[in-house]
């Protein structure tokens, strides 16, 4: 049983490693790439407005009408919770700590459902403090929680045994689930960038500042037309 509840901590330190991580990238994507693209789609929106008050018709239209939709909903995932998103660094001590947690207090462990409940609460409270790279409070969570609940319950060699076979049953399915959860993160857009941007730093070259440049070059095309457009109204 100590093996696979190694093995499950093992999984979560993982999947919580790795969310984490790609959250603290998306945010700086959002904030050094994502705000310049949400300039552009409104650049392209006041375009394509123009467009339609200088050459009015149905189809001018509708196309200024999705491009102002296109350019809100940009805006707004650009400039959302996601964005703000710190940088994440867990020390040796965090993933200790939280692996401990998982170890402690995974909800698969539970012996009924009240105990689940509430396992489950100090499993999500030590997700958050990791996230938040408070090892502390973790810590402050293990010394909260206690096992009293898993060993009162079952009484005789049987009961404790068909429990145990239970939880072994629940783990390997958390397991596996978490192995299936994790590879769906790193083949996520998100990963698949994050993964392009650090073959690239190990190349010499920072993605970002390239996007960061990319689209800084197409808001000013954008710009220039829309300039063009005006001297001629």
């Amino acid at each position: 049983m100590n093996a696979i509840r190694a093995l499950l901590a093992d999984r979560e330190l993982e999947f919580a490693e790795l969310h984490a991580e790609l959250a603290a990238f998306e945010g700086r994507y959002l904030r050094q790439v994502g705000a310049l693209y949400a300039e552009l789609d409104d650049w392209h929106a006041r375009l394509s407005t123009l467009e339609a008050q200088l050459n009015p018709s149905r189809a001018a239209e509708e196309t200024a009408r999705h491009a102002q939709e296109k350019a809100r909903a940009t805006r707004e995932a650009a400039h959302g919770e996601a964005s703000r998103a710190t940088e994440f660094s867990a020390s040796p001590e965090l993933k200790r700590l939280f692996r401990e947690a998982a170890k402690r207090l995974h909800p698969d462990l539970a012996c009924d459902d009240a105990d689940r409940e509430r396992r489950t609460k100090f499993m999500a409270e030590a997700n958050r403090a990791y996230r938040a790279a408070d090892a502390e409070a973790i810590q402050r969570i293990l010394d909260e929680f206690s096992d009293d609940l898993e060993s009162a319950v079952g009484q005789g060699v049987g009961a404790e045994l068909v429990r145990i076979i239970r939880q072994i049953s629940q783990v390997r399915q958390s397991v596996a689930e978490l192995e299936r959860q994790t590879e769906e993160l790193k083949q996520s857009e998100i990963g698949r960038l994050k993964r392009d941007a650090d073959d690239a730093r190990l190349a010499g070259r920072d993605l970002l500042a390239e996007l960061e440049n990319r689209v800084r070059g197409q808001i000013q095309r954008v710009k220039t037309e829309y300039d063009s457009l005006t001297r001629k109204a």
